[in-house]
């Protein structure tokens, strides 16, 4: 059962750790948003899934995210309680390093395993949900905004289209009007407009091109600056759309993976993410214990001296994981082994610097004169 003080320090360490998750979540979603905005603007995702989109990308991050906001939340609420005198007050009624480390290892044990629900399934599976929502759009033509009676821009700089009716599940379309742009050999502007009486949206076999076939109508080739326009009647008339996908061609496709199929797989990818997977738990005790001695600070000392020194101390961790996992990716490394030596000597570092903290000190004795 847990006594008063058990209580106390769980609800005030988990308080500022909730805090400090909500504030970099926030930071989080406002860069993520940027970046997403951007791939809206150029074409690479239809604006109709960019907030699903945002979501599970931030879903996907939490992994990085929850093991930061632990370690600085309770660098903050132990800071606080030094500054304030409560940790010597308590010191001095009796409570030793056993009575912190007990509400600590119940908070620690509390989100590793909450970090490892999220890396190993909730991040996998926002992943591939963030990718099957791009290849649904690019499997119909109202994921890429597409609403009749309104001109529309399609992704991927692919033109202007109008139609006047629109079926049910987008592929097939009433009087059509479809307006690209395109350079010639001779570096003039050309365009193109295209009409007919009616439309189908279809694909490739292999799923990865979609065409706009269109039936009884006109073709129009106007260069811009010149006299010599063409015009052609057509029955069956097929026109390439550009593609809606994501702008990070260097995205790992191991990432949106279920943990049991990276078993199953014996590749360099494959061995670096589950490593990644399996240290992020791991990680979070490494850093909740490093958090122990730094948050120890005076009354008299600055207030954000220890937290920028915490920054860093994650940082450099941080790197030294990733260095760990590239080497894994590039197939130097054949198992994970580094990135847990590097991770258990955090955590011995930072159990020695506590229990260096809590060691009695030798009483000096007077010298003779």
């Amino acid at each position: 059962m847990l006594s008063i003080l058990d209580r106390y320090f769980l609800r005030e360490l988990a308080q500022t750790v909730i805090a400090t998750a909500i504030v970099l979540v926030a930071i989080m979603a406002g860069s993520q948003f940027a970046t997403v905005l951007k791939q809206v603007a150029n074409g690479s995702f239809p604006a109709s899934v960019m907030f699903q989109v945002l979501g599970l990308t931030m879903l996907n991050g939490l992994s990085v995210v929850l093991p930061l906001s632990a370690f600085l939340g309770v660098l903050n609420g132990l800071g606080r309680m030094y500054r304030e005198s409560e940790m010597h007050v308590l010191a001095s009624s009796g409570m030793g390093a056993r009575g912190l480390l007990r509400p600590m290892t119940l908070l620690a044990v509390g989100v590793a395993v909450l970090v490892g629900i999220v890396s190993m399934w909730v991040g996998p599976w926002a992943s591939r949900t963030s990718d099957s929502l791009v290849a649904a759009a690019n499997r119909s033509v109202i994921a890429a905004g597409l609403d009749a009676g309104r001109f529309t821009s399609l992704p991927g700089k692919g033109g202007i289209i109008l139609v006047d009716t629109l079926s049910r599940d987008g592929s097939l379309l009433g009087k059509t009007f479809l307006s690209t742009e395109r350079i010639g050999k001779d570096g003039t502007h050309h365009l193109k407009v295209v009409t007919g009486k009616h439309g189908q949206l279809y694909q490739e076999s292999d799923g990865n091109s979609r065409f706009l076939a269109l039936s009884d109508g006109w073709q129009y080739d106007i260069p811009l600056g010149a006299d010599d326009w063409r015009k052609m009647k057509y029955e069956q008339n097929d026109s390439s759309l550009s593609d809606v996908q994501s702008e990070n061609n260097d995205e790992d496709p191991t990432a949106g993976m279920t943990t049991f199929a990276l078993l199953r797989v014996d590749t360099p990818d494959s061995r670096a993410e589950l490593a990644w997977r399996v240290i992020a738990p791991a990680m979070t005790l490494a850093l909740l214990m490093l958090a122990l001695p730094l948050s120890r600070q005076s009354p008299r000392e600055p207030r954000y001296g220890r937290l920028l020194l915490a920054v860093l101390s994650f940082y450099l961790y941080f790197l030294l994981l990733e260095l760990c996992r590239s080497q894994i990716v590039k197939g130097r490394w054949h198992h994970a082994t580094p990135m847990w030596i590097v991770t258990l000597l955090v955590f011995a570092l930072a159990a020695w610097m506590f229990r260096r903290q809590y060691m009695p000190r030798k009483v000096r004795q007077a010298g003779a004169r």
